[in-house]
């Protein structure tokens, strides 16, 4: 079985957050792959994967950072794959801000979509949603998701029914 998405850290301390994008994809049962590589430490591995990602058959990218977070945007500017940044909040971050922006302020040509901070599920969310819009199979998993998540709701609303308050009318 061959990867459809590649899930990269900067490194493996941005793993607490980045398992949450590879437990969506073993979910839905997408194949993926998981490893760390740094803008900063490994640049050449970097240009070697964001250049061969596609060949080897990698459609989504997501691509989690901290601190000055340049690894979802070095890799969108060298692959022709959709790149989904996570902003880390590491320990040398600002408050998670400057990992926030850094990704989301990409030039012209170079987008990144980014999700919020350590928002590492919805970018394995959007992944699928991204593969499925491809893949009527895939489609059908993540239609079948978005209405559990609306019968969630009405379980919810069904409970708080129950809960009382002297002067709660509903």
């Amino acid at each position: 079985m061959d990867p459809l998405v590649s899930i990269i850290m900067g490194s493996t301390s941005d793993l607490p957050v980045m398992e949450q994008a590879a437990k969506v994809l073993d979910e839905f049962e997408i194949p993926f792959e998981l490893q760390a590589l740094s803008a900063h430490r490994t640049p050449d591995e970097v240009m070697a994967f964001s250049r061969g990602a596609y060949a080897r058959g990698i459609r989504v990218i997501i691509a989690g950072a901290g601190g000055a977070a340049h690894l979802p945007g070095v890799i969108a500017a060298m692959t022709p794959c959709p790149v989904i940044g996570v902003p880390v909040k590491a320990s040398i971050s600002i408050d998670g801000w400057d990992s926030i922006l850094s990704i989301l302020q990409m030039p012209p040509g170079i987008p990144v979509a980014t999700v919020g901070l350590d928002g590492a599920r919805n970018a394995g969310i959007l992944a699928v949603q991204i593969l499925g819009a491809g893949d009527e199979a895939i489609h059908e998993k993540v239609d079948k998701f978005k209405k559990s998540l609306g019968l969630k709701i009405v379980k919810a609303n069904e409970q708080l029914k129950e809960v009382r308050f002297n002067f709660k009318v509903n």
